[in-house]
Protein backbone atom coordinates (compact mmCIF):
# COMPACT_ATOMS: atom_id res chain seq x y z
CA UNK A 1 0.00 0.00 0.00
CA UNK A 2 1.41 3.30 -0.90
CA UNK A 3 2.48 5.77 1.92
CA UNK A 4 0.35 8.44 1.00
CA UNK A 5 -2.79 6.38 0.88
CA UNK A 6 -5.20 6.38 4.45
CA UNK A 7 -5.25 3.36 6.35
CA UNK A 8 -39.78 4.87 -4.85
CA UNK A 9 -42.86 3.38 -3.46
CA UNK A 10 -44.41 0.19 -5.11
CA UNK A 11 -47.06 0.85 -8.16
CA UNK A 12 -47.65 3.82 -10.48
CA UNK A 13 -50.05 6.31 -10.84
CA UNK A 14 -51.82 6.17 -14.58
CA UNK A 15 -51.92 8.90 -17.12
CA UNK A 16 -53.44 10.09 -20.15
CA UNK A 17 -51.06 10.07 -23.15
CA UNK A 18 -51.46 12.24 -25.95
CA UNK A 19 -51.14 10.54 -29.36
CA UNK A 20 -47.70 12.42 -29.64
CA UNK A 21 -46.23 10.95 -26.91
CA UNK A 22 -47.52 7.69 -27.28
CA UNK A 23 -46.02 7.60 -30.79
CA UNK A 24 -42.75 8.83 -28.89
CA UNK A 25 -43.00 5.65 -26.78
CA UNK A 26 -43.78 3.13 -29.53
CA UNK A 27 -40.53 4.32 -31.31
CA UNK A 28 -38.50 3.99 -27.80
CA UNK A 29 -39.61 0.89 -27.26
CA UNK A 30 -38.60 -0.88 -31.29
CA UNK A 31 -35.32 0.71 -29.99
CA UNK A 32 -34.38 0.68 -26.44
CA UNK A 33 -32.83 -3.19 -27.07
CA UNK A 34 -30.36 -1.34 -29.11
CA UNK A 35 -29.42 1.76 -26.99
CA UNK A 36 -27.45 1.86 -23.88
CA UNK A 37 -29.47 3.75 -20.79
CA UNK A 38 -27.60 5.41 -17.93
CA UNK A 39 -26.23 2.92 -15.09
CA UNK A 40 -28.77 3.99 -12.19
CA UNK A 41 -27.24 5.88 -9.19
CA UNK A 42 -23.44 5.38 -10.53
CA UNK A 43 -21.28 8.09 -9.88
CA UNK A 44 -18.30 9.25 -12.06
CA UNK A 45 -15.73 11.47 -10.13
CA UNK A 46 -13.93 13.71 -12.33
CA UNK A 47 -10.38 15.59 -11.23
CA UNK A 48 -8.33 17.30 -13.24
CA UNK A 49 -5.14 17.90 -12.17
CA UNK A 50 -1.35 18.97 -12.04
CA UNK A 51 1.67 18.72 -9.95
CA UNK A 52 -0.76 17.76 -7.23
CA UNK A 53 1.19 15.39 -5.10
CA UNK A 54 1.53 16.86 -2.18
CA UNK A 55 -2.30 17.57 -1.69
CA UNK A 56 -3.10 13.33 -2.69
CA UNK A 57 -2.91 11.70 0.42
CA UNK A 58 -5.89 14.26 2.10
CA UNK A 59 -7.79 13.45 -1.28
CA UNK A 60 -7.80 10.06 -1.21
CA UNK A 61 -8.33 10.50 3.05
CA UNK A 62 -11.28 12.39 2.17
CA UNK A 63 -12.49 9.71 -0.90
CA UNK A 64 -12.25 6.52 1.81
CA UNK A 65 -14.67 8.67 3.96
CA UNK A 66 -17.40 9.37 0.81
CA UNK A 67 -20.74 8.00 2.20
CA UNK A 68 -21.39 6.36 -1.29
CA UNK A 69 -21.14 2.64 -2.57
CA UNK A 70 -17.52 1.62 -4.15
CA UNK A 71 -19.40 -0.61 -6.70
CA UNK A 72 -21.11 2.04 -8.11
CA UNK A 73 -18.45 5.08 -7.83
CA UNK A 74 -15.90 5.49 -11.23
CA UNK A 75 -12.63 7.73 -11.03
CA UNK A 76 -11.53 9.03 -13.49
CA UNK A 77 -8.03 11.58 -13.29
CA UNK A 78 -6.58 14.00 -16.12
CA UNK A 79 -2.72 15.00 -15.48
CA UNK A 80 -2.12 17.60 -17.25
CA UNK A 81 1.84 19.48 -17.80
CA UNK A 82 2.76 17.66 -14.31
CA UNK A 83 6.51 17.73 -13.63
CA UNK A 84 6.15 16.34 -10.25
CA UNK A 85 5.36 12.67 -8.90
CA UNK A 86 1.54 13.51 -9.33
CA UNK A 87 1.43 10.53 -12.56
CA UNK A 88 3.40 7.84 -10.59
CA UNK A 89 1.15 8.29 -7.25
CA UNK A 90 -1.58 8.18 -9.36
CA UNK A 91 -0.89 4.96 -10.85
CA UNK A 92 0.36 3.32 -7.47
CA UNK A 93 -3.23 4.20 -6.11
CA UNK A 94 -4.26 2.59 -8.85
CA UNK A 95 -2.92 -0.12 -8.37
CA UNK A 96 -3.55 -0.38 -4.79
CA UNK A 97 -7.28 0.13 -4.98
CA UNK A 98 -8.01 -1.81 -7.81
CA UNK A 99 -5.97 -4.78 -7.12
CA UNK A 100 -4.78 -4.87 -3.20
CA UNK A 101 -7.19 -2.49 -1.47
CA UNK A 102 -10.44 -5.32 -0.05
CA UNK A 103 -12.86 -5.70 -2.60
CA UNK A 104 -15.45 -2.96 -0.53
CA UNK A 105 -13.03 -0.53 -1.41
CA UNK A 106 -12.38 -0.91 -4.76
CA UNK A 107 -14.08 1.43 -7.18
CA UNK A 108 -15.84 0.31 -10.61
CA UNK A 109 -13.03 2.11 -12.42
CA UNK A 110 -9.79 4.13 -12.29
CA UNK A 111 -8.85 5.48 -14.93
CA UNK A 112 -5.89 8.10 -15.82
CA UNK A 113 -6.00 9.76 -18.52
CA UNK A 114 -2.98 12.48 -19.87
CA UNK A 115 -3.54 15.45 -21.96
CA UNK A 116 -0.46 17.71 -21.99
CA UNK A 117 -1.16 21.91 -23.15
CA UNK A 118 2.55 23.01 -22.13
CA UNK A 119 0.92 25.97 -20.47
CA UNK A 120 3.30 27.15 -17.71
CA UNK A 121 1.78 29.58 -15.71
CA UNK A 122 3.36 30.82 -12.46
CA UNK A 123 1.65 30.08 -9.45
CA UNK A 124 2.21 34.05 -8.26
CA UNK A 125 0.31 34.97 -11.40
CA UNK A 126 -2.64 32.27 -11.42
CA UNK A 127 -5.08 35.05 -9.96
CA UNK A 128 -4.12 38.31 -11.90
CA UNK A 129 -6.95 40.06 -13.80
CA UNK A 130 -5.19 40.16 -16.85
CA UNK A 131 -3.92 36.49 -16.93
CA UNK A 132 -8.05 34.97 -16.35
CA UNK A 133 -8.69 34.67 -20.17
CA UNK A 134 -5.89 32.55 -21.45
CA UNK A 135 -6.28 30.61 -18.04
CA UNK A 136 -9.95 29.96 -18.05
CA UNK A 137 -9.29 28.89 -21.61
CA UNK A 138 -6.99 26.22 -20.50
CA UNK A 139 -9.16 25.15 -17.33
CA UNK A 140 -12.35 24.46 -20.09
CA UNK A 141 -9.89 22.81 -22.33
CA UNK A 142 -8.77 20.02 -20.01
CA UNK A 143 -12.39 19.63 -18.41
CA UNK A 144 -13.83 19.04 -21.61
CA UNK A 145 -11.20 16.75 -22.75
CA UNK A 146 -11.90 15.00 -19.27
CA UNK A 147 -15.77 14.59 -19.54
CA UNK A 148 -15.58 13.19 -23.00
CA UNK A 149 -13.16 10.86 -22.38
CA UNK A 150 -13.91 9.37 -19.25
CA UNK A 151 -18.04 9.60 -19.03
CA UNK A 152 -19.82 6.02 -20.25
CA UNK A 153 -23.31 5.25 -18.63
CA UNK A 154 -22.76 6.98 -15.48
CA UNK A 155 -25.97 8.52 -14.07
CA UNK A 156 -24.15 11.48 -11.73
CA UNK A 157 -20.96 13.54 -12.74
CA UNK A 158 -19.26 14.47 -9.11
CA UNK A 159 -16.71 17.38 -10.23
CA UNK A 160 -13.79 17.43 -7.51
CA UNK A 161 -10.48 19.52 -7.11
CA UNK A 162 -7.23 17.77 -6.23
CA UNK A 163 -6.30 20.35 -3.22
CA UNK A 164 -9.51 20.22 -1.22
CA UNK A 165 -9.10 20.47 2.15
CA UNK A 166 -12.62 18.91 3.40
CA UNK A 167 -15.65 18.19 2.16
CA UNK A 168 -18.82 16.05 3.94
CA UNK A 169 -18.69 12.69 3.87
CA UNK A 170 -22.29 12.87 3.05
CA UNK A 171 -22.11 15.43 -0.01
CA UNK A 172 -23.25 13.06 -2.81
CA UNK A 173 -26.54 12.03 -1.02
CA UNK A 174 -26.88 15.54 -0.06
CA UNK A 175 -26.78 16.80 -3.60
CA UNK A 176 -28.59 13.68 -5.27
CA UNK A 177 -31.51 14.48 -2.80
CA UNK A 178 -32.34 17.76 -4.03
CA UNK A 179 -33.09 15.98 -7.68
CA UNK A 180 -31.34 18.99 -9.81
CA UNK A 181 -29.51 18.55 -12.94
CA UNK A 182 -27.22 20.67 -12.02
CA UNK A 183 -25.99 21.65 -8.49
CA UNK A 184 -23.13 23.62 -7.13
CA UNK A 185 -22.36 23.29 -3.49
CA UNK A 186 -20.50 26.37 -1.49
CA UNK A 187 -16.97 26.39 -1.54
CA UNK A 188 -15.08 28.26 1.88
CA UNK A 189 -12.14 29.63 1.92
CA UNK A 190 -10.65 29.94 5.99
CA UNK A 191 -7.86 32.55 6.57
CA UNK A 192 -6.78 33.75 9.59
CA UNK A 193 -7.87 37.57 10.68
CA UNK A 194 -5.79 40.10 11.91
CA UNK A 195 -6.84 39.03 15.29
CA UNK A 196 -5.43 35.59 14.30
CA UNK A 197 -8.88 33.68 14.34
CA UNK A 198 -9.75 31.44 11.35
CA UNK A 199 -12.94 33.17 9.51
CA UNK A 200 -14.69 31.40 6.14
CA UNK A 201 -15.37 33.43 3.50
CA UNK A 202 -16.53 32.80 0.17
CA UNK A 203 -14.08 31.45 -2.30
CA UNK A 204 -15.41 30.22 -5.60
CA UNK A 205 -17.37 33.46 -7.21
CA UNK A 206 -18.32 31.54 -10.44
CA UNK A 207 -21.51 30.89 -8.87
CA UNK A 208 -23.79 33.26 -9.35
CA UNK A 209 -27.16 35.37 -10.23
CA UNK A 210 -28.01 38.18 -12.23
CA UNK A 211 -29.53 40.96 -11.08
CA UNK A 212 -31.10 43.92 -12.81
CA UNK A 213 -27.86 45.88 -12.61
CA UNK A 214 -25.80 42.89 -13.72
CA UNK A 215 -28.50 42.82 -16.67
CA UNK A 216 -28.21 46.69 -17.48
CA UNK A 217 -23.79 46.01 -17.41
CA UNK A 218 -23.45 43.13 -19.97
CA UNK A 219 -26.20 44.71 -22.05
CA UNK A 220 -23.01 47.41 -22.89
CA UNK A 221 -20.37 44.92 -23.02
CA UNK A 222 -18.55 44.70 -26.42
CA UNK A 223 -18.45 40.55 -27.98
CA UNK A 224 -14.74 40.49 -27.08
CA UNK A 225 -14.96 41.98 -23.24
CA UNK A 226 -14.06 39.19 -20.60
CA UNK A 227 -15.90 39.11 -17.65
CA UNK A 228 -14.58 37.26 -14.21
CA UNK A 229 -15.45 37.20 -11.00
CA UNK A 230 -14.41 38.23 -7.57
CA UNK A 231 -12.12 41.04 -8.59
CA UNK A 232 -12.30 44.67 -6.53
CA UNK A 233 -11.41 46.44 -9.88
CA UNK A 234 -14.33 45.22 -11.81
CA UNK A 235 -17.78 45.43 -10.30
CA UNK A 236 -20.67 43.01 -12.01
CA UNK A 237 -23.28 43.26 -10.12
CA UNK A 238 -23.91 39.75 -9.63
CA UNK A 239 -25.27 38.22 -6.57
CA UNK A 240 -23.11 35.28 -5.12
CA UNK A 241 -23.46 32.42 -3.01
CA UNK A 242 -22.70 34.75 0.20
CA UNK A 243 -25.36 37.25 -0.21
CA UNK A 244 -28.73 35.08 -0.07
CA UNK A 245 -30.48 34.48 3.63
CA UNK A 246 -28.91 32.03 5.68
CA UNK A 247 -32.08 29.81 5.71
CA UNK A 248 -32.12 29.46 1.93
CA UNK A 249 -30.80 26.11 1.18
CA UNK A 250 -31.25 26.09 -2.98
CA UNK A 251 -31.39 28.84 -5.12
CA UNK A 252 -31.66 29.37 -8.71
CA UNK A 253 -28.17 30.22 -10.27
CA UNK A 254 -27.22 31.78 -13.74
CA UNK A 255 -23.83 30.57 -13.72
CA UNK A 256 -21.86 27.94 -12.64
CA UNK A 257 -18.36 26.65 -13.11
Amino acid sequence: MPSWLPSAGPGTAKTSLTNESQAILANNHQVSQYTQEPNTNSLLILTPIKNNAKHLGRYFALLDKLKYPRNQTSLAFLVSDSTDRTQQMLIESKKWYQETAPPELRFQRFDIYRQDFFYALPRKQRHLREKQQERRIMMARARNYLWTRALRDEQWVLWIDGDLEYYPPNIVNDLMAYDKDVIVPNCLVRRRNVRGRWKHSVYDRNAWQETPQSLEMISKLKESDFLVEGYKTLKTYRRYLDRFPKNETVVPLDGVD
